[in-house]
């Protein structure tokens, strides 16, 4: 069953709600979990937040389309299409919701090489129309299947059994890319050097891997992974002091600092102070189930 998450609502208020479900076994190495977001908003009224770095994700949407921007704040949003296919990130994704239903799924690197002959660096830090881009056109028949879903628990099902009906004659596994998942979500490896001696590999090699994989370049991703252990903790408890939080493989308060202006756009102190209607609750959740508060700590299985 779903874990919902529900934040407290004033009369006249947009309500949220947001429901996790794990992926079934055969799908464990390749995405993290099945979730659906649901807002009930007065007309013209929009709910806005800011997702996380994060790994791919795609998002099948019903009702109002939100105004979204990666990298950038609510003057720069557009709406989005209905079908919205999202590389991994490195920066944050402002978006701003009105009454809308989406059903998303998390892609792990696993599932990226899995499913998608696009290599990931070239829709790193990018969205697009999924209905219309070549990579995804196997998944055209799920927004139709979805639609038909008679019930939350129908319409999860549905989406878990499409991939797993994708995985016959899907390329094989590559064990590198789950062996450099694994040692970026342990908090070991400091340097790419480090990363490259765990893999057995040159550092050219896991370059390769994790711009084909990841979508960036393996300095970029530990300094993300890094940030977002960081972030995860202050989402878990946001009476937490900053300084309490941050990751061990920071030097200071002040490098924290520098690379949450990189990866959120804002300060900490900014972030803190602002609402998250949408993103705040669904970390207590998504860490319920799956026991990560962000998608981009998420434990890959093989």
């Amino acid at each position: 069953m779903p874990t919902p998450s529900s934040p407290p609502v004033l009369a006249e208020e947009p309500r949220v709600r947001t429901c996790f479900f794990p992926v079934s076994a055969p799908l464990r190495p390749y995405a993290s979990i099945i979730y659906l977001t649901e807002v009930d908003a007065p007309p013209g009224c929009r709910v806005e937040d800011y997702l996380h770095p994060e790994w791919a994700n795609l998002r099948f949407i019903e009702g109002e389309t939100p105004l979204a921007a990666i990298g950038g704040g609510a003057t720069d949003a557009v709406a989005t299409p209905r079908f919205i296919a999202t590389g991994p990130t490195s920066i944050a994704s402002y978006f701003a919701a009105g009454s809308m239903r989406v059903w998303g799924i998390g892609i792990l690197p696993m599932g990226w090489a899995k499913f998608f002959a696009l290599p990931a660096a070239e829709l790193a830090d990018r969205y697009c129309d999924g209905e219309t881009h070549p990579a995804f056109a196997m998944l055209r028949p799920l927004v139709g299947r979805l639609r038909k879903a008679n019930d939350i628990d129908a319409a999860a099902q549905t989406i878990d059994a499409f991939f797993v009906g994708l995985l016959d004659g899907a390329p094989r596994d590559d064990p590198s890319i789950l062996a450099a998942h694994a040692a970026l979500i342990d908090d070991d490896p400091g340097s790419v050097g480090d990363l490259a001696k765990r893999l057995d590999l040159s550092e050219r090699s896991v370059e390769r891997l994790c711009q084909r994989a990841f979508g960036f370049p393996p300095k970029l991703l530990l300094r993300r992974q890094r940030f977002l252990r960081s972030l995860a903790r202050f989402m878990l408890d946001p009476s937490m002091a900053w300084i309490d939080a941050i990751d061990y493989h920071y030097y200071d308060q002040a490098q924290f600092t520098r690379d949450f202006q990189r990866f959120m756009g804002m300060s900490p102190r900014e972030y803190a102070a602002r609402p998250k209607q949408i993103l705040g609750a669904a970390a207590l959740a998504r860490a319920a189930v799956a026991g990560e508060a962000v998608q981009g700590l998420h434990k890959p299985t093989s």
